[in-house]
């Protein structure tokens, strides 16, 4: 029986990315965390001896290549979180709606709510678009 280890590596494998300890700590810890992360997350839940540059460079690896995506966010720092397994490099399906909790600031992917179609104007074209309500999480209510 496969492990979820074996996972990762045919994972890496499919995006046509070098099998390394860092890749596949990243890509576990994305994969198995329920809301985004920031670099500095990433590099305190790795512990010592992560070094940045290296981590930097998986993380920009994975996005181009559709394995995590970039959580939209009102604030400058970048959060990330796995992809669904139908995204690779040529195509994201991240058309989902993020969730962004004012108690505990974790922002969430609603895989299951996609975001809502919109009506442009003549002469618009959309590229990308970003979905991102605020609130308070399940975690976070009230008993």
């Amino acid at each position: 029986m496969p492990t979820a280890s074996d996972r990762y590596v045919q994972l890496l494998a499919q995006h046509n990315l070098r099998n390394t300890a860092m890749r596949r700590a990243v890509l576990e810890l994305l994969s198995l965390t329920p809301y985004a992360l920031s670099s500095h997350d990433i590099e305190q839940e790795l512990g010592e001896g992560v070094d940045r540059i290296t981590l930097y460079r998986t993380l920009k690896s994975f996005e181009e290549k559709g394995l995590i995506h970039r959580v939209p966010e009102n604030s400058d720092v970048s959060k990330y979180a796995a992809c669904s397994i139908e995204c690779s490099q040529h195509a994201h399906f991240d058309n989902h709606v993020h969730f962004k909790c004012n108690h505990c600031q974790h922002v969430y992917c609603l895989n299951q709510v996609t975001i809502p179609a919109v009506a442009l104007p003549a002469k618009f074209e959309a590229k990308t678009s970003d979905y991102l309500l605020a609130g308070v999480c399940r975690e976070c209510q009230p008993a």
